[in-house]
This record gives C-alpha cells, sequence and structure tokens, in this order.
C-alpha cells in the first residue's frame, strides 16, 4: 500500500504517510518485508502497536513493516512456565491471560499499551518490575547475517528503559520468551504506590488478580491506559525517562532545591530521580499545552494530542519542558519514545 497515513496506527494519532506500508501477519511474511526492503535500498520501520513512536507530520519516505503476527504457546518446564509470544501480540492480552492461568511475573506490567515484541526494545517496566526479570530470551532476524537468530537475556543489554535494541536497527524481533512462575500470587511486590493500595508490606505478595486490578486503576487514574473517549491516553505514555545521576550530581540537585526529590537508590550507585517532579517544580502544570497538544491533565510525563495537534507542535512543546528543565535545576531530560524523522537536537545543549 502506498501513501497511507501512519496517524491511525499509532496511540499518539499523529504523523504522515508511509511510501510503502506492508501487513506482515507472521514471522516468516516480517523476515520477507524486511529482506525485500533492504534489498531495494529502502528505508525501513518496524511498526506494531505504535504506542512508542513519534512519527513525523511528513510521515516516513520509506517501507513501513506493519507487524501483525500473533500467539501464544506456553508450556511447563521444570518448576517454571516458558512461553513463546509472537512480536504482534498484545501485551496486555499477554499479561490477561498469564493473570487468568495463574502465570506470575507479568502482574506489574498490566495495562500497558503496543506490543510483545516491543517490550524488550526498550525493556518495559512499572509498578517496581521490568521485563528484563522474566525475559529468556528474543528470536530476531539479523539483518546483517541475514538469518533467524536467539538472542539471550544477556546477550539483550537490557538496562532502565534500555537495551542492545534502541543501540542499532540491525534486530528486528520476530519473538519473545519468557519464563513465568506458576502460582496464583504475584512475585514480591516493591512499588510503593502499589503495596499503599494492596495494603501489603514492600516484599510482600497479593493474588494475580488483585495486582492487576490495582495497577489498572492507577495506571487509569494517570491516563495511561487507551481509552478513546479520554484524549490524555492520546499519547506515548511517558514522554521522558527518569533522570539517573551520579551521586555528586544528584547531590548539587538537592542544594538547589528547598525540598528534597525523590531518590531510588540504584545497583550502580547512582540515583534515580523522578522526572515528572522536576517539570511540576519547574512551572510547567497539568494540561498545560497550546497548538492542540498538551500536557495530560492526570499525569505530568505524557504529552497528549488533543485531537488536532501535530507532531511538531507536539515536540516543541516537549523542547520548552526540556529547556525550562535544565535551566531550573541544570538536569536534561531525555526523551523515551521513538522519534521517527524527526529532529530532537534543537534544545541547546
Amino acid at each position: 500500500m502506498s501513501d497511507a497515513s501512519l496517524a491511525p496506527l499509532t496511540t499518539l494519532g499523529l504523523g504522515g504517510p508511509a511510501a510503502t506500508l506492508v501487513t506482515a501477519a507472521d514471522a516468516s511474511e516480517i523476515v520477507e518485508a524486511v529482506r525485500l526492503a533492504d534489498a531495494t535500498g529502502q528505508p525501513l520501520l518496524v511498526l506494531a502497536g505504535g504506542s512508542n513512536v513519534v512519527v513525523a507530520d511528513q510521515g516516513f519516505r520509506g517501507t513501513v513493516v506493519l507487524v501483525r503476527s500473533g500467539g501464544v504457546v506456553a508450556s511447563r518446564r521444570g518448576d517454571a512456565i516458558e512461553a513463546t509470544v509472537q512480536a504482534g501480540h498484545d501485551w496486555d492480552a499477554l499479561v490477561a491471560e498469564a493473570v487468568a492461568e495463574g502465570w506470575s511475573g507479568l502482574e506489574c506490567l498490566s495495562g500497558i499499551p503496543g506490543s510483545t515484541g516491543a517490550t524488550p526494545i526498550q525493556n518495559v517496566g512499572a509498578y517496581g518490575a521490568e521485563v528484563a526479570e522474566t525475559l529468556i530470551d528474543v528470536t530476531v532476524y539479523d539483518r546483517v547475517a541475514d538469518q533467524v537468530v536467539q538472542l539471550s537475556a544477556a546477550e539483550c543489554g537490557f538496562g532502565y528503559r534500555h537495551s542492545t535494541f534502541k543501540e542499532t536497527d540491525r534486530y528486528v524481533v520476530l519473538s519473545v520468551r519468557f519464563r513465568l512462575t506458576p502460582q496464583r500470587e504475584s512475585q514480591p511486590l516493591r512499588y510503593g504506590e502499589l503495596t499503599r493500595v494492596l495494603g501489603v508490606p514492600a516484599g510482600g505478595t497479593a493474588p494475580l488478580g488483585d495486582v492487576r486490578d490495582a495497577v489498572l486503576a492507577l495506571r487509569r487514574g494517570k491516563g495511561m491506559v487507551l481509552d478513546p473517549d479520554d484524549p490524555d491516553t492520546r499519547s506515548v505514555g511517558s514522554f521522558f525517562t527518569n533522570p539517573v545521576l551520579d551521586p555528586a550530581v544528584f547531590a548539587e540537585l538537592e542544594a538547589r532545591l528547598p525540598e528534597a526529590p525523590p531518590r531510588w537508590e540504584g545497583a550502580d550507585g547512582r540515583v534515580k530521580t523522578s522526572a515528572a517532579w522536576l517539570i511540576e517544580r519547574a512551572g510547567f502544570r497539568r494540561g498545560y499545552g497550546r497548538d492542540g497538544v498538551a500536557i495530560s491533565t492526570k499525569h505530568t510525563l505524557a504529552l497528549t494530542n488533543r485531537g488536532d495537534g501535530t507532531t511538531a507542535a507536539l515536540l516543541s512543546l516537549a523542547e520548552e519542558i526540556v529547556a525550562g528543565v535544565r535551566d531550573a535545576f541544570g538536569v536534561t531530560l531525555v526523551p523515551e519514545p521513538r522519534l521517527v524523522g524527526v529532529d530532537f537536537s534543537s534544545v541547546p545543549a
């Protein structure tokens, strides 16, 4: 298909047309489409749920492979359940199935929009859990070697909202294999907001269904569960990652503030703080915006298309926020979604 609009294929509802749009229904069709694009020298964009991508108003002048593969194959392996999930399978549908079947490990990641194949790319995480904690390996098409290979979790280079896949377009995810625990209780819960809602201590557990319901309720309250009737959900979720700072830099930040910023100690000695907290204290209120785009009325980290926005307007708002936070606190926020055909480098260093 030529000149098909990409806007309806993204949760933002923004983006111009693709020169060529190819729908791939299974792994073999994904590989075939990517090989053809590479053979003809076409720029390539692999798109599935469209929940973590910002596409230029001018669109993408290349081949977009729309991943629509699906399916879960699960089996017992010793004391664990191993589930192989196709890249285009809806992520929250997988989490719902795991909770219903009594497979523990994904429950804190309920309500996250997008496809399963996208989750290892940014090491999706929420409410104290990350995909890396349950992932065994990823089956990918290696565009350089022209072959399908498996990458172990160690080979994926996982970090906070990061993986090897964010550093290169060499690999196209075809399926993901997870190791889950056959039990009706959750994994130990570490996120304070969630444990308070559930009434359990840090490190405690709760029934899978209760955890899923609590996470969904928390996410809905922040506009982070897709709802066509709620413009606050017309976003990519969190637009910025939480800053991870060296201890000396964090100490400088603390010294500039009349109140202590949130902090989470990392295993590497660095300190993570809250991007939303910094944005709010830099003077950006919920609902602030212009030109058809705005900060969500429910959560400062979400930048939303109110229905008549453009990608250019959204990025202009994002750049204003980055500049404001940097000027106020000396911390530079980094966008979390993939930016396609757009330049975010106009923010001064």
